[in-house]
């Protein structure tokens, strides 16, 4: 569908973005994208990582029980970015009285 779009109305969709969201957003936009597609494809990777270290710990020992890891695995954050980075699995916490 997109190779079918003509100069004219690539520029007329470009002109009607900056439009609607200004072009002081835009790359503000753009950078949160680009920060989660990497967030997305490292967690990806963590988890092809996580599901073929189990598919050999169950073809080593079948019947033996993996233990789980009691560390929590953190989602890296983008280069310069150190306060976005966060724990995966958070845990419950109880309110105190």
């Amino acid at each position: 569908m997109i190779g079918n779009l003509k100069p004219l109305e690539i520029l007329l969709i470009v002109v009607v973005i900056l439009l609607l969201f200004g072009a002081k957003k835009l790359p503000d936009m753009a950078r949160s994208l680009g920060k989660s597609a990497r967030i997305l494809k490292s967690e990806a990777k963590a988890m092809k990582k996580d599901g073929s270290q189990e598919g050999q710990a169950d073809a080593a020992a079948p019947d033996a029980q993996t233990p789980q890891s009691t560390t929590a695995r953190t989602i890296q954050a983008a280069p310069g970015d150190v306060s976005s980075s966060r724990p995966v699995n958070e845990p419950n916490r109880t309110p105190q009285s």
